[in-house]
């Protein structure tokens, strides 16, 4: 009788968390408030930054933000602590994938249910964020790439040969086209914050993207458009531009037959 009376309850238990589980999705997915944070990564981005969080003030006011300070050597830090903008200082210079990842830690702790990847250098407009966050939850997608190619060709220029490169890549072994797999604009949802902020090897890369297509999840793209740089110091310069696209390239090749799923 004891017995019957503990599987009694721990079946109601279970009943209660799905229900409020179902309840909880269905808020945020049919027109309820749902947190989204935009993780900015800045490297010796003071010319650009306060511009760039005014952008997300006014252009996406329901969306927060986090600037991950990347060890700049410039008044980025003092800047942002100036205005009063939510701020991560790393100790010393991660890179992108290093920085990323912190925010995406922050953005799990938080409870987001979706996190941007933002650039700190005003090429990406806030006024995209909320139509991808839209597009994720209108088709299920894991991913949202804002991408500059949906609706338009690809200049010609050696950096965009290498992103076709990379595009075929991705198409040989996913069987699916991804439009501008280097586009720093990136949507994700909730598990996909876990994933990124749990798993080292998970950078905010296309043979990354890859993986994730390759393990059955859902990566969609949304027609955008980026301005150029105004000012600052760029991650990538020539060399390690060309370095990046090698690497991507063997990684999606090869490496990434090799990688776990991730938790």
């Amino acid at each position: 009788m004891h017995n019957r009376a503990i599987g009694c309850l721990r079946r109601r238990t279970w009943m209660l968390m799905r229900y409020t589980d179902e309840c909880i999705i269905s808020k945020r997915v049919f027109g309820g408030p749902v947190k989204v944070l935009a993780i900015v990564p800045a490297y010796n981005e003071e010319d650009n930054i306060v511009s760039t969080i005014e952008d997300l003030r006014q252009n996406a006011p329901g969306v927060d933000h986090v600037v991950i300070n990347d060890g700049s050597s410039d008044a980025t830090e003092a800047i942002c602590r100036a205005h009063g903008f939510n701020i991560i200082t790393l100790p010393m210079n991660l890179g992108l994938a290093g920085g990323f990842q912190t925010g995406m830690k922050y953005a799990f702790r938080q409870g987001y249910d979706y996190a941007v990847q933002f650039d700190a250098d005003g090429q990406h407009s806030a006024a995209y964020i909320m139509p991808m966050v839209e597009q994720a939850q209108r088709d299920g997608s894991d991913i949202v790439i804002g991408s500059r190619f949906c609706a338009q060709k690809k200049p010609v220029s050696a950096r965009m040969v290498g992103s076709a490169l990379i595009t075929a890549m991705i198409r040989l072994t996913t069987g699916q086209k991804v439009q501008d797999p280097t586009s720093g604009m990136r949507l994700f949802d909730r598990d996909m914050i876990r994933r990124f902020a749990h798993n080292y090897d998970f950078s905010p890369e296309p043979d990354t993207i890859a993986l994730c297509i390759r393990n059955g999840y859902r990566v969609s793209e949304m027609q955008v458009e980026m301005r150029d740089r105004v000012a600052g110091e760029s991650y990538l310069n020539f060399t390690k531009s060309v370095a990046y696209m090698l690497r991507v390239c063997i990684s999606i090749m090869f490496v990434q037959w090799f990688r776990k799923r991730g938790n």
